[in-house]
């Protein structure tokens, strides 16, 4: 069960190691593109349909139709990634039960982001962890967690590229486990839980009059999707890649400083954000000395 590409290399390590997949659950297709005239499947949906997978797409998973079709697929084990919030009546139906694939170290980062908030929060490290689905979300006992170093200037969507590859590693050692018979669950420390909700474009805003670290952060974590963003001439301006520069800063948090040619920086609380990737509303994503190109500070 999943929809997005970081659900895609955990259902191929399972076919490439010749499991047996009855079904995929995924989301309803959507439409988008121009005019929204253009009908987007989701990633998943395309791999099963070109390894002949079977495809269910239910608008409700509370549906009886769907969860009688569900049934009928009489499968021993569901695993979960990146998908909705299940129904007990569908994460209770399996024999073994159903796991889940969260992208932090639970209970670190409950939630829906994990990996943005996990960056956002200045952690050098992160990780992925497999638990079988309870009631209460992302608070089903351990079976297995493996860690992920964060670089100082990585970003979310980096972070994301190389956890879903250690995370679908991660679900075929799960199932093997599973397979044993003999795996050893541990609880959570619920007293140690955090939260990563979801992201919004308000919250997206940078608000420079915090520590230059913590700006920098921030846009790490939101980079490249939904993107931090302040404006610039009334205009939104996203900043997907930037770089620190801890020293006092003289001027008002949020000014802008160039030369016009190759360097931007924006003052912080105690510091600069040098922006290296940028894009101005209405305009693609760029470097800055592109981006200096056409546009030039008084």
């Amino acid at each position: 069960m999943g929809t997005p590409e970081f659900a895609v290399p955990s259902l191929d390590i399972l076919v490439r190691n010749d499991y047996n997949v009855v079904a995929v659950v995924t989301a309803t297709d959507k439409w988008g593109g121009r005019g929204k005239k253009k009908r987007l499947e989701p990633a998943i949906k395309k791999y099963a349909v070109a390894h002949d997978i079977p495809v269910l797409q239910p608008s409700n998973l509370k549906s009886p139709e769907f969860q009688e079709e569900l049934r009928a697929l009489k499968a021993d084990l569901q695993i979960v990634v990146a998908f909705r919030m299940l129904p007990e009546a569908v994460w209770d139906m399996p024999t073994i039960g159903t796991f889940n694939l969260h992208g932090s170290l639970l209970p670190k980062y409950r939630g829906a982001a994990p990996i943005n908030w996990a960056v956002i929060k200045g952690e050098k490290e992160t990780g992925v962890t497999t638990f079988f689905i309870r009631h209460e979300i992302d608070t089903g006992d351990i079976l297995l967690q493996d860690r992920i170093p964060i670089g100082p200037n990585e970003t979310a969507g980096e972070v994301h590229d190389r956890m879903m590859h250690i995370g679908a590693e991660l679900v075929l050692k799960t199932v093997r486990l599973v397979e044993t018979e003999t795996y050893a669950l541990q609880q959570q420390d619920h007293t140690q839980a955090t939260k990563a909700p979801k992201i919004f474009h308000e919250t997206c805003e940078i608000d420079f009059d915090q520590p230059a670290q913590d700006v920098h952060n921030f846009i790490r974590g939101m980079s490249p999707y939904p993107a931090a963003w302040t404006q610039l001439d009334g205009k939104e301006l996203k900043i997907l890649r930037s770089g620190l520069e801890p020293t006092e800063a003289k001027e008002k948090p949020g000014t802008f400083l160039s030369d016009n040619k190759n360097w931007i920086k924006v003052a912080a609380k105690d510091g600069y954000i040098w922006l290296h990737e940028l894009q101005l509303q209405g305009r693609k994503r760029m470097t800055v000395k592109d981006f200096l190109n056409g546009y030039s500070f008084e």
